[in-house]
């Protein structure tokens, strides 16, 4: 698993990695794995042409000195400084050393034809977005070179590395090549999206990196670790039995599809409660259903909410949820009836894990207020307010536990806005926790999982709910694979 780190535990470990190494070693490292990234992306070195967007400092710096590497190599290298009062003097003459030009920031005319544009302008301690003159100019050049491949510098201009807030002009890349930590910034929100594939250069900061990180990111060797496998003496009651909670008559679909995220889960037996119990049973006949939740049977975790609705029968189901002693799994329509006061002792009094899944809008009704550009410490927050791990949607999904731990899903797709996904995924989660995972792993694997399998589904087309559940099964697979 992955970590993340805030831009002054990045900082501090760079001032004690520097103390260690010769002058300029650092900066050396970080164009070299700059350098070597940029010739995979050309098609081929000599011959091309690269434009540096040089701006004032390390970052700056950075880029010029990989322009440097590439022009040895046959490249034709052009860097735009656009404050040359502060550019990197050392970085620029061994440029023009090894014979790279350097063009006018100043005026609207355009740079030319470029294969790959570098985004050297602002780094790690960059806040806010680009600033006059130098965002007309930017985007001029963005104008002039749309469809060029974009390689950020460490994080793209514009974009706050720690929260991933993007409030003005900010580099869109196709590539951002970090050096020796990843920070939060590149992982969620419009921060992400802005990054594009990110990839880790390693100059040597890991042992001197201290604290705790800002988050985590699982990869498939995580999830595959926790996932329940049944033992050769396992039945389907010792696999776990998962009720859920879903759908009515206004919303029979959600039933279906939580049940189908169930079923793709580890649980051994899947129990249905709610006002779609004929539908669920002619689409999934290994489930058994009821009516009410009282009647289900016993159970190893709840989920509820998925289509559920908000009448006095809804608010009926999910007390007696809350009231169960085993983990719980709350979703769409119990996010919304956990604002109503009648509920603030039933979810207080719980001993067993919970895992709220909200939206943007679920969540500003549940913390009074929207996520806003700091995911992590949102979800955070909400969290500890709740004490229930928290599963905030989104591009990049983030969990959030009450003692401050965070992950970032890496699996996320926007194939997955669409139309009950969500109802999917809570099965799924439900089925994980009844199989016994702990409430922030099963909220991490499913997650991760689901992710997967909406990309599976996208690869074959547009992307339904229903394409979701039909993959999971194949994106569990590949997990083990």
């Amino acid at each position: 698993m992955r970590a993340a780190w805030r831009v002054a535990q990045v900082r501090a470990a760079e001032e004690a990695l520097m103390k260690t190494l010769p002058g300029g070693a650092l900066m050396q490292r970080a164009a070299a794995g700059l350098a070597r990234r940029c010739a995979q992306t050309l098609p081929k070195v000599y011959g091309s042409r690269v434009l540096l967007l040089v701006g004032p400092g390390n970052n700056g710096g950075d880029a010029l000195y990989a322009g440097a590497f590439l022009a040895r190599r046959g490249a034709h290298v052009s860097a735009l400084v656009l404050d040359p009062s502060r550019v990197h003097t050392g970085a620029l003459a061994a440029l023009r050393a090894a014979g790279g030009g350097v063009l006018s920031a100043s005026g609207a005319s355009s740079p030319g034809s470029f294969d790959l544009v570098v985004d050297g302008i602002l780094g790690i301690g960059g806040r806010g977005g680009l600033r006059e003159p130098v965002a007309s100019r930017v985007a001029d050049v963005a104008g002039a070179l749309r469809g060029t491949p974009v390689i950020a510098v460490d994080v793209p201009s514009g974009v706050d590395a720690d929260t991933g807030a993007v409030t003005g002009m900010a580099i869109h890349a196709d590539i951002t090549v970090t050096f020796g930590a990843l920070k939060p910034g590149l992982l969620v929100g419009a921060g992400a999206v802005h990054s594009g594939l990110v990839e880790l250069v390693d100059i040597g900061l890991t042992p001197f990196l201290a604290g705790d990180p800002a988050c985590y990111v699982p990869d498939a060797s995580d999830v595959a670790a926790w996932w329940p496998r049944p033992a050769a003496d396992d039945n389907k009651y010792s696999r776990g039995v998962v009720g859920v909670a879903s759908g009515s008559d206004e919303y029979p679909g959600a039933a279906v599809l939580s049940v189908a995220g169930a079923l793709a889960g580890p649980a051994g037996l899947v129990r249905y409660a709610g006002g779609a119990a004929s539908l669920v049973r002619a689409q999934h006949p290994p489930v058994i259903a009821t009516d009410r939740v009282a009647d289900a049977g016993r159970v190893q975790a709840w989920t509820c909410g998925s289509g559920l609705g908000t009448d006095e029968r809804a608010y009926t189901e999910l007390r007696t949820v809350l009231g169960a002693p085993v983990p719980a799994c709350l979703d769409a329509s119990a996010l919304t009836l956990l604002v109503d006061a009648r509920m603030a002792d039933w979810l207080r009094d719980r001993d067993a894990p919970t895992v709220v899944t909200p939206h943007d809008g679920e969540f500003q009704r549940l913390a009074g207020g929207a996520p806003g550009d700091d995911r992590i410490t949102a979800a955070v927050h909400l969290a500890e307010r709740m004490d229930c791990v928290v599963l905030l949607k989104g591009n990049r999904t983030i969990v959030a536990s009450p003692d401050g731990r965070v992950y970032v899903n890496p699996t996320g797709t926007p194939a997955l806005a669409t139309g009950g996904t969500g109802d999917v995924l809570a099965g799924l989660l439900g089925s994980l926790l009844a199989a016994g995972l702990p409430a922030e792993q099963a909220a991490i694997a499913a997650a991760f999982t689901h992710g997967l399998a909406g990309r599976l589904a996208a690869a074959t087309g547009p992307v339904t709910a229903a394409d979701v559940a039909t993959h999971l099964r194949e994106a569990v697979s590949t997990l083990h694979h």
